[in-house]
């Protein structure tokens, strides 16, 4: 089993609400640290991210992407918990099938709790992260969860509306002219809901409600959980057609799944996802840096390439 529970107010509040559950995912050996270790030993290029970070409050334009290069899952390991790093290992469960039986009984249990809770498009990651890092304000386009296996973070969940979240953000993220950071207010803090999270337990939250994170003074050892379901994917089309209106046209549509013009928006937007008409910015990422254990801070710069 992978929850230990789940309530009737559970079920009531799922989707619309914030919903904190207790999991077992913590005492699972695929969590462990010899089986993440030997996991990022082998993990492919294409398929994690490496970054380092200034101290805690620092804006993200002093990040670093970098490199494992010819160093073991036990040397990252131990240069994010004595440094100011984190990897995001991105689609395990494709990389790993393991992690897809997993990915797959969480989403039956799910289902199994809420037979109208039909998902597809299931997504899992593994974050492994320093003491004192953070992951900035933002929103993510599917629905998501997150699960807190090692260490402690203190997350902060925003309503999903304006002025926390506007339409025209969600559309250039859909779009692919922004990253999925948003703008933030330190303001914004006094309507958020502040959750401390501990191994054993998850947060699942609102479509897109914006959120930040901070881990607390320890390695932090975290995963996501990503899905679609019919409603998702409307609203994900009823938005992809509304930024080509907006910034194509100077029309202010209608932000509805439950308009009669949805329809006719999945069209918009699958003639120019599909059809080749719109086109997204490519987001380039230079590689400057690589862990090594002999180096200070565990990390030695190299030439930069790009991702």
């Amino acid at each position: 089993m992978i929850f230990k529970s789940f309530s009737e107010q559970d079920r009531k509040l799922w989707g619309k609400h914030i919903v904190q559950l207790q999991h077992t995912l913590h005492e699972n050996d695929l969590f462990s640290d010899e089986t993440l270790m030997d996991l990022i030993d082998r993990y492919p290029r294409d398929q994690y991210n490496l970054v380092t970070m200034a101290k805690p409050g620092a804006p993200k334009s002093f990040w670093r992407e970098g490199e494992k290069g010819n160093s073991s899952g036990e040397d990252v390991f131990k240069a994010i918990e004595n440094g100011q790093l984190w990897i995001n290992m991105r689609n395990t469960h494709i990389v790993d099938e393991r992690y897809q039986k997993l990915i797959d009984t969480i989403f039956g249990e799910l289902e199994g709790y809420m037979p109208d809770f039909k998902t597809f498009k299931h997504n899992l990651g593994i974050l492994v992260s320093s003491p004192g890092a953070q992951v900035f304000y933002h929103c993510d386009i599917p629905g998501q969860s997150l699960w807190q296996v090692r260490g402690k973070k203190k997350v902060y969940v925003y309503p999903n509306t304006a002025p926390f979240l506007t339409e025209p953000d969600m559309e250039k993220i859909i779009l692919g002219e922004t990253e999925e950071e948003i703008h933030y207010e330190p303001w914004y803090d006094e309507h958020a809901s502040v959750v401390e999270l501990e191994p054993g337990q998850m947060l699942h939250w609102p479509l897109n409600a914006p959120h930040r994170v901070e881990n607390l003074g320890m390695l932090n050892v975290s995963i996501t959980t990503e899905h679609y379901t019919k409603d998702v994917t409307k609203a994900y089309a009823m938005r992809y057609a509304n930024g080509i209106l907006r910034s194509r046209v100077g029309m202010n549509p209608a932000a509805s799944i439950d308009s009669p013009t949805v329809y006719p928006k999945m069209g918009i937007a699958a003639a120019f996802k599909y059809g080749g008409l719109q086109k997204k910015r490519a987001i380039q990422r230079m590689v400057d840096f690589r862990v090594s254990k002999d180096a200070p801070q565990g990390m030695e710069d190299i030439p930069a390439y790009a991702l």
